[in-house]
């Protein structure tokens, strides 16, 4: 078996310890970070997007998953940094004001890694006010919002109105998404586009931002 394909393996495992150690035995045989990035650490993820979408799996198994990844991803990020950009655009992510749900919207952040995007986590319960501010920081092409209860929904909207009002709404798209959304609630508030799901919303932003 080869050492990329114990990696991916590990990572779908959800076994943190095997997937930094095959990592790290990889560096030690010259593999360069970015091809245990692609050839290793995301195929596995993406097997386990696969596998999600399909309802095969649930979420604590791509939670664990996750975890093996980031961690392997801790070990080669310093060598990533120094081979250049591996990310195909940038995004940030957050659960809306009032709304405490985050599981939704970690996967959310899993999947648009796994699809090479460079995601800030901006955490659940964000106002309109910090997310206007990560724009300003991160300048991010996408903003993801996402809202899991029918009382939440509208401060995606009223987001949406503080970022015209800040100036920075023609700066970016803005993705949303969450239990009870739908495409005809992202029409009505303005939204530039709607997930059902986490693998579709790295699907949507993917295709946006590799048009740009």
């Amino acid at each position: 078996m080869s050492r990329m394909k114990e990696i991916s393996d590990a990572v779908i495992a959800g076994n943190v310890e095997t997937t930094v150690a095959k990592v790290k035995q990889a560096l030690e045989e010259n593999v360069s970070a970015s091809e245990i990035l692609n050839d290793g650490l995301m195929v596995g993820i993406n097997e386990i997007g696969t596998q999600f979408g399909a309802g095969k799996i649930f979420v604590p198994t791509v939670l664990m998953a996750a975890k093996a990844m980031n961690d392997g991803v801790d070990v080669i990020k310093h060598l990533l940094e120094s081979e250049g950009p591996t990310t195909v655009g940038k995004a940030i992510v957050g659960t809306v004001k009032g709304d405490l749900h985050d599981i939704g919207k970690k996967l959310v952040v899993l999947m648009m890694r796994s699809a090479n995007i460079d995601v800030i986590d901006m955490g659940a319960n964000v106002t309109a006010e910090q997310f206007i501010a990560g724009i300003k920081e991160h300048k991010p092409q996408i903003v993801g919002l996402s809202a899991l209860l029918t009382t939440t929904m509208n401060e995606q909207g009223n987001v949406i109105k503080a970022l015209e009002t800040a100036g920075v709404r023609d700066q970016v798209k803005v993705l949303i998404g969450g239990a009870p959304v739908t495409q005809g609630w992202a029409d009505k508030i303005g939204a530039d586009g709607f997930a059902a799901d986490a693998a579709g919303a790295a699907v949507w932003s993917k295709a946006y931002v590799t048009s740009l």
